[in-house]
């Protein structure tokens, strides 16, 4: 299907939508423009107590601030604001378990996952362990012949390395058949993870996870590699070892943080804080590669860049081949391996997007021939050629294209399905999928992502049923694309106070996601151009005398909008505009409509 075609699919069925529901935005658009409310008296306080103008403050109140003094913390992030690794269960008998090997030199396998997350935080609890005196190996299993998680393979490794000692990352926590035989073979596994757990929990000597239900540690968003770091960072304090031993794990920390999406709330946020800082200068030869090939050198990149211009390179080891790859990149001292490893990886990523795009062409014709978009409110569909290593792209993908739930299988000659699934909110995936469990051979994740496996014989009949399921729990409403603001911008209210008052709310993610603002009225100085691949397009705003380039990636389809004559609204974030040694504000526009 051509990309105009899928366009004007698109927007019929949007169209189509909007007859079913109302629009609580004030605007007419294709995207619903949800402006945030904060309650006005706080808006009052904050600008007298801050001294700013109002837009500043809705921005405080929306992020729950009422005082100056509550948002202190925020602003200023420090290390003192990680909490108490010994508050989360298990961690005493977990670290007792690992200084016994450390202290008599038996070796430890850390068991990692093959994605960002899971490498990374295999990468420190490596490093980590190394600085404490410990002799670890780390394993990453294979994609496609051993599939996510704890696996016999791994087990076995540890048996041939005479480790009798398994610390797991990101993954672990519903191996329970692969820890029994780990059991029976006289090696313990302790479990650092993240993912929801079942009701009961596996037979492992210790599982760290917050989300545990008796687990009283405060905080519930770290990523697995997180969890990997304050098991470290505990091994380290009983063994009376300085923190800046192993404060330099924190940029990798920071690496798997961003890519899996957690919030940047609460410690999250003071970790990203200094991990981002590290990558000036980072301790990984590994990492300083990476991000010299994402051309952020010397610099401190912002989360956007990392998830976008960091991870995919990472990723791409274990979604095509070997993961232990970025594993011995992240953790190797010789800078000549680095650079080689670094090249593979991005040769490796190229290969990726090649493949990447073939699936996703593929299944965008499937989703065409074989899914009612009218009253189906999920799509799953798969093939028997694709690779299983990008269907959690392409899932993405689907995702943002059509706005519902999406389920991408890559069928395996044996007849096994491996899948990966991504929602919108209204839609809790990992709740769904136990609904269907019977229908599966395995799953696992979290509310807005996860992964599956499914027999070929099964794979209608679970079609049907998760689809059934989303119908149920999505409105139609739910199902148009919406874009939350957090007020209106005038232009003459961008000024440098303002500018240094969104570097300091930065690092953005997830939980404080940068600011988003509308502004109406808006006249178009000049003529529009539409650049890149023909996509996009950049203008001049001007309002009240005021004016400010702006770029709308993937919004060509307004440029008419544009040259009428007539003025618009815009949907927009305001950025740094960094181009040949040139710092220019500008707007990031996300949405464009006609002026009411």
């Amino acid at each position: 299907m051509a990309i105009r075609d899928r366009t004007r699919l698109t927007d019929r069925l949007h169209i189509f939508f909007l007859t079913l529901t109302p629009i609580p935005c004030l605007f007419l658009s294709r995207m619903e423009w949800n402006i945030l409310k904060p309650d006005p008296e706080d808006v009052t306080h904050l600008q007298k107590e801050f001294q700013c103008n109002e837009i500043i403050a809705r921005i405080l109140a929306n992020r729950g601030f009422t005082s100056l003094k509550e948002a202190q913390p925020f602003f200023n992030p420090s290390l003192e604001q990680l909490h108490d690794p010994f508050l989360m269960k298990d961690m005493d008998i977990a670290v007792d378990r690992v200084i016994s090997n450390i202290e008599s030199k038996i070796p430890i396998l850390v068991f990692g996952d093959y994605d960002v997350d899971g490498t990374t935080g295999a990468a420190v609890l490596c490093l980590g362990l190394q600085s404490v005196g410990g002799n670890p190996s780390t394993y990453i299993p294979d994609r496609e012949t051993e599939g996510y998680g704890l696996s016999k393979k791994g087990i076995d490794a540890a048996r041939e390395l005479s480790a009798d000692l398994i610390i797991t990352c990101d993954c672990g926590i519903n191996a329970f058949e692969k820890i029994e035989y780990a059991n029976s073979i006289g090696i313990d596994v302790i479990i650092t993870d993240h993912h929801t757990p079942d009701e009961s929990l596996p037979d492992a000597y210790a599982v760290l996870n917050p989300k545990r239900k008796d687990c009283a540690y405060p905080f519930k968003g770290l990523c697995g590699g997180g969890v990997a770091f304050k098991l470290i960072s505990a091994v380290a304090e009983k063994m009376e070892k300085s923190f800046s031993e192993i404060s330099g794990l924190l940029s990798l920390i920071t690496l798997g943080t961003a890519a899996d999406l957690v919030p940047l709330k609460d410690e999250n946020r003071a970790l990203v804080y200094f991990g981002l800082n590290q990558m000036k200068s980072p301790s990984s030869i590994g990492l300083s590669k990476l991000l010299a090939l994402a051309n952020l050198t010397d610099k401190v990149p912002s989360v956007g860049q990392l998830v976008f211009g960091v991870a995919p390179r990472i990723n791409a080891a274990g979604r095509l081949g070997d993961a232990n790859r970025s594993v011995s990149l992240l953790t190797t001292q010789d800078e000549n391996v680095a650079i080689e490893l670094a090249h593979e990886l991005d040769e490796e990523n190229k290969r990726r997007r090649h493949i990447q795009n073939a699936v996703f062409e593929d299944a965008l014709l499937k989703v065409n021939a074989e899914i009612d978009i009218s009253n189906d409110k999920a799509i799953i569909v798969w093939g028997k050629n694709w690779h299983p290593g990008v269907v959690g792209i392409v899932a993405s993908k689907l995702k943002e294209e059509f706005h519902r739930p999406a389920i991408v299988i890559a069928v395996k000659e044996n007849g096994i399905g491996t899948g990966s699934a991504r929602s919108i909110r209204g839609l809790n995936l990992y709740s769904a999928l136990t609904k269907v469990k019977s229908q599966l051979e395995g799953y696992g994740g979290h509310p807005m992502a996860a992964g599956l496996t499914v027999k070929a014989e099964n794979l209608e009949s679970f079609r049907s049923s998760f689809v059934n399921i989303a119908n149920d729990c999505l409105s139609h409403a739910q199902l148009v694309a919406g874009i939350t603001l957090e007020g209106e911008l005038q232009l003459n209210d961008i000024s440098p106070r303002f500018m240094d008052f969104l570097d300091k709310l930065s690092p953005f993610g997830p939980g404080n996601m940068r600011p988003k603002f509308f502004a109406k009225h808006i006249e178009i100085s000049g003529v529009p151009k539409v650049i890149g691949d023909g996509s996009h397009i950049r203008f001049t705003a001007k309002q009240n005398g005021t004016t400010y380039g702006a770029v709308g990636f993937n919004l060509s389809e307004h440029y008419e909008d544009l040259i009428t004559g007539r003025p618009v609204d815009l949907a927009f974030v305001v950025e740094i505009n960094e181009w040949q040694n040139r710092r220019d504000i500008q707007l990031n526009v996300r949405d464009i409509c006609p002026s009411s």
